[in-house]
């Protein structure tokens, strides 16, 4: 087994889509799913290529309602290229009998292998080997060879390469039947050997250029050009066991692009002066190299081995250092599929403790989206009344609320009321990402800049969402990580009240502020500020039953769930929100979790850190209370979200390493095969892929966001 490749071998309809997923290819710029060339969506395959930071906004109905989403866009798909012997059929699936096949991902290289024995309608048996790459050397090239071996048969070989702009954003079920047409054809042309699409989306008016360089030596070009697609066919004559290798070489460009006078020109321009596969390989290879030297992490057991390299692998595709000249942000699926509409969470919380200390330039990048969003994520905490800045749960190009108002059960086929844009808590995510990159750098020059402005003013939002009750900082009508509770069995008003983990990060944000204010200076920073946040890292309120942290007022008042029946029933139960309303139930009665909430305290902080701020609030806390508190909530998680399992691998190591197995085995399993059952289809969890790469490296006592 060589650890640097993932390989897939017979043709598998069910597994399709998550193979297509793990053999994505991409650069930070864009990436492209590992679908096979020739492949149109067609519920089995579905080629999708993403533009990082490209989004559109579409309205859809839903019932009676107007909902508006903004989706990461699926860009023109550049890969159509096949081929046909004489007259017959083009090759597509189902038109020919496959009597071999294979695919390879090299992770070291970055590069996509396949391998095809193939007999068409009459009989004629050809040989064929693909392979990909999306240059990680030129942030704007993509490239695909095809060699081709008539076994068989000799006569005319047809060879159909194309651009195609017919694409929509449907790799999604559960959003099919919203709006998904995002992109309008605006040009097509064919000369000189460059087929050329420009498209646009339809509201953020963003053009997307790209222009394809077929070449086959001896071949005899005739091009097609329509409004949303464009191909250019060869045909050359070929002898049985004779090779023949055709070339598409792509350029992308987009007019968010720099320094460019137009996408068109641009993607042109590139494409033309570009070297042959050869060349762009050699320098792909060599950038690889370059990023594997300060990413790759090393363990003895060759399995988790290959897994992690293809974890490592797919977080660095996504957010490589080309994305310190973009404005983006780190979407939670990736770079490959439509899952939460390519949407940026809280999710680098999970990757900066790997991607601090090896890639500082990137983490600093991230932050400056955020940065740049400050301007909304203050506008936002004023029409909430609030002060400082209040960052969305979701955010996409502008950094508004992209949390839609409702959100689909496809278990009871009902749409329902979406709370969890009251997860404030992504403003506490941010502001440890902040103090994570500072300690990693020890650059205080960006703490008195814009890191220690994002810090700021997360701590006033915080400060203003707090009211003091009877000598206590209490934070009422929010959300948790758990998800599962948006309230109170009831009462109408949404939200839960002192959920301990945002109450804990609170009182942890206005320490790091003081700190700050210690290592550069209060500029701008009042006095009646400073004594406020003081206060509050002092007197933040903590509810505690039965000896374990409270996960928010009146946990203790729930119900216990019937675990055994649950499972017995339904086997699966790691959607139970799904489960339980679809049975006209809500998890808002009962004391379950769709994953960890109290023991995010635990994952960030570390015993001893959690321990200095419980104790510094005037609370009890000791070793023995650290245990049954993981006790208490192990036996009442379900394990809905990826992350999971990550936290409590972590979690389990620091506290009883004997215990963290069944865990880590589930957070390595976590995509490679797939565990959320279909999921990693729709797109990678990023987080939890750093999240696992985190657990092997460093002290397992280190905490993500240590003093």
């Amino acid at each position: 087994m060589d650890p640097w490749l993932l390989t897939y071998d017979g043709f598998d309809r069910a597994q399709e889509g998550l193979r297509e997923a793990l053999t994505t290819l991409g650069n930070g710029y864009f990436a492209t799913r590992g679908a096979a060339p020739e492949a149109r969506a067609d519920g089995v395959h579905y080629p999708g290529t993403y533009v990082a930071g490209c989004y559109d906004r579409l309205v859809s109905q839903v019932t009676d309602r107007s909902v508006e989403n903004e989706d990461l866009v699926n860009a023109p798909n550049w890969l159509p290229l096949t081929f046909r012997a004489g007259d017959g059929d083009w090759f597509t699936p189902g038109r020919a009998e496959i009597l071999a096949c294979r695919h390879t991902l090299d992770m070291r290289r970055g590069m996509l292998t396949r391998l095809l024995r193939v007999c068409d309608s009459s009989g004629r048996i050809t040989r064929v080997e693909q392979r990909r790459l999306v240059s990680m050397d030129d942030p704007h090239l993509a490239a695909l060879t095809m060699t081709i071996v008539p076994e068989n048969w000799s006569g005319p070989l047809g060879i159909r390469s194309a651009l195609d702009g017919r694409v929509t954003n449907s790799g999604v079920a559960r959003y099919r039947g919203l709006a998904d047409r995002h992109l309008s054809g605006v040009a097509a042309h064919a000369g000189n050997g460059v087929i050329e699409l420009l498209a646009r989306t339809l509201t953020s008016r963003v053009e997307i250029a790209l222009a394809a360089r077929t070449t086959l030596a001896g071949g005899r070009h005739c091009s097609g050009v329509e409004e949303d697609r464009v191909t250019d066919d060869l045909e050359i004559e070929v002898r049985a066991g004779e090779e023949v290798t055709v070339e598409k070489i792509v350029a992308l460009y987009t007019s968010r692009d720099r320094a460019i006078a137009d996408s068109a020109t641009a993607a042109r321009t590139a494409v033309v002066r570009a070297g042959g596969f050869g060349e762009l390989l050699d320098r792909h290879v060599r950038a690889w190299d370059r990023l594997w030297q300060r990413a790759h992490v090393t363990v003895e057991d060759i399995e988790v081995q290959q897994i992690l390299n293809l974890y490592v692998f797919h977080l660095l595709q996504t957010i490589s250092p080309h994305i310190t000249e973009l404005d983006v942000g780190l979407p939670a699926r990736g770079l490959h599929g439509e899952a939460y509409r390519g949407h940026v969470f809280w999710d680098d919380l999970f990757v900066f403790p790997f991607l601090a200390p090896r890639f500082p330039e990137i983490t600093r990048a991230l932050l400056r989206y955020r940065w740049r969003r400050l301007p909304e994520a203050r506008w936002s905490a004023r029409a909430a009344g609030r002060t400082g800045a209040m960052f969305p749960w979701q955010s996409g190009s502008d950094g508004r609320e992209e949390t839609p108002r409702l959100h689909f059960n496809p278990r009871s086929g009902r749409w329902l009321p979406d709370r969890s844009h009251l997860q404030h808590h992504v403003g506490l995510a941010i502001a440890c990402n902040v103090w994570q990159h500072y300690q990693a750098t020890k650059d205080t020059g960006f703490l008195a800049g814009f890191g220690g402005e994002l810090l700021l003013e997360i701590a006033r939002f915080f400060s203003s969402l707090a009211t003091c009750e009877g000598g206590r900082y209490t934070i009422r009508g929010v959300m948790g990580p758990d998800e599962y509770h948006d309230g109170y069995p009831g009462r109408t008003e949404p939200g839960v009240d002192n959920n301990a983990y945002t109450n804990v990060m609170t009182a942890w944000l206005m320490r790091r502020v003081l700190d700050m204010i210690g290592l550069v200076g209060a500029e701008g920073v009042t006095r009646k500020e400073v004594e406020c946040f003081t206060a509050m890292a002092e007197r933040m309120r903590v509810d505690f039953h039965d000896g374990v942290i409270s996960q928010f007022e009146g946990y203790e008042t729930l119900e216990e769930l019937d675990w055994a029946a649950y499972r017995h029933k339904y086997t699966d139960i790691r959607r139970l929100d799904r489960i339980l309303e679809a049975e006209g139930d809500t998890p808002n009665r009962y004391k379950a979790s769709k994953q960890a909430d109290v023991l995010m305290l635990l994952y960030l902080l570390g015993a001893e850190e959690l321990g200095e701020i419980l104790t510094g609030l005037g609370y009890e806390w000791n070793a023995g209370m650290a245990a049954r508190t993981v006790d208490y909530y192990l036996a009442r998680t379900c394990h809905g979200s990826t992350l999971s399992a990550v936290v409590h691998a972590r979690v389990l190591a620091r506290l009883r390493p004997g215990a963290s197995e069944p865990f880590l085995v589930e957070a390595l399993s976590s995509d490679v095969k797939d565990i959320q059952g279909g999921t990693t289809a729709e797109g990678i969890h990023l987080g939890a892929m750093a999240g696992v790469a985190g657990l092997f490296t460093g002290s397992p006592q280190t905490a993500a966001c240590d003093p």
